[in-house]
C-alpha cells in the first residue's frame, strides 16, 4: 500500500466528483499533455479517458513512479525526477497542457521558476494547477491588499488568471489542514517587454523584503538615491509596496534595467 509521505508535501486527490470538474475544464483530445505530481494517478486516469494524443507526467517518488508504469504502462511517459531540477522547456517539442496537485511546500516555487525561465516560444498553451487557498489568493489578488505581493505581480506579468473553484480538505487523502484552490493560467499574448525576468524579481523582492515599511528605503537602495525615476513614474516614496500597482513595478524593472544596460 502507497502511503502519502509527508516530507514531499504528498496528499491524494481521490473526489471523483472533483477530478472531473478539473478534467472537464478544457478539451482534451489529441492535445500533449504533462502532469506534474499525479500521485498514484487517479486524474491521469480521468485525462486518459479525454483521448490526449500523449500524456507526460513526472513524479518526484520513486515508489509511485514505479506504480504509475506498472498501472498505466505504455500509455504515459513517467519521468521519475524533480521538476524544480529540470528544464521545463526541453521537456517536449510540442505546446504542452499542464495540469498538477502541486505539493503545498514547493507550488510558488515551481509556479515562480516557470515564470522566470518563459522563452520566447513558450512550452506550455496553459496550465490548471492546484495550490494552498492562501497562495491561490495571493496569485490573484490585487494592489492595495494584504496578500498583494511578489508572487502577484511576478505572476500577473506573463500569465492571465481564473480562478476555478476552491477544494475541501476532504476531497484528499490524507486530509490537509486547508482549503486548496484551482488556478487556470494562460499566458499573455501582450505583456510588459522586460530584457530579463530576475530585474522584476529582484525589485519586487527587496521592496516586500519589508512590506509594512514606506518604500523610500528599497527605492533609494536599488536607484543610487535618485529622485527623477520615481518622479518620472510618479511614485510617492512614502508609499508601502502594497501600494504600487503591477505597471508601477513593471515601469520600475524597466528602470532598473536602463541603469544597468
Amino acid at each position: 500500500m502507497i502511503r502519502a509521505k509527508k516530507s514531499l508535501g504528498q496528499n491524494f486527490l481521490v473526489d471523483k466528483n472533483m477530478i472531473v470538474k478539473i478534467v472537464n475544464i478544457l478539451k482534451l483530445k489529441n492535445k500533449n499533455i504533462l502532469e506534474i505530481g499525479p500521485g498514484t494517478g487517479n486524474l491521469t486516469e480521468e485525462i486518459l479517458k479525454k483521448s490526449p494524443k500523449k500524456v507526460l507526467v513526472v513524479e518526484k517518488d520513486d515508489s509511485l513512479a514505479n506504480l504509475l508504469k506498472v498501472k498505466f504502462k505504455n500509455r504515459i511517459d513517467v519521468i521519475n525526477k524533480d521538476i524544480l531540477k529540470m528544464d521545463e522547456n526541453s521537456l517536449s517539442n510540442k505546446t504542452l497542457t499542464v495540469f498538477g496537485n502541486l505539493p503545498y511546500n514547493i507550488s510558488t516555487e515551481i509556479l515562480c521558476k516557470w515564470i522566470l525561465n518563459i522563452k520566447q516560444i513558450i512550452w506550455f498553451d496553459c496550465l490548471v494547477l492546484m495550490f494552498q487557498k492562501e497562495v491561490a489568493d495571493r496569485i490573484i489578488s490585487d494592489f492595495n491588499t494584504k496578500s498583494y505581493g511578489r508572487l502577484t505581480i511576478l505572476a500577473n506579468w506573463r500569465l492571465d488568471i481564473k480562478k476555478i473553484c476552491d477544494v475541501s480538505p476532504l476531497s484528499f487523502q490524507p486530509k490537509p489542514k486547508v482549503k486548496s484552490t484551482v488556478l487556470f493560467l494562460k499566458p499573455k499574448k501582450e505583456f510588459f517587454i522586460l530584457k530579463n525576468a530576475k530585474n522584476l524579481e529582484k525589485i519586487t523582492r527587496i521592496f516586500f523584503m519589508h512590506r509594512r515599511k514606506m518604500i523610500k528605503k528599497p527605492y533609494y537602495q536599488l536607484f543610487n538615491g535618485n529622485n527623477n525615476i520615481a518622479s518620472k513614474i510618479g511614485i510617492d516614496l512614502n508609499s508601502r509596496p502594497q501600494n504600487l500597482n503591477f505597471e508601477t513595478y513593471f515601469k520600475l524593472a524597466k528602470e532598473y534595467e536602463n541603469l544597468r544596460s
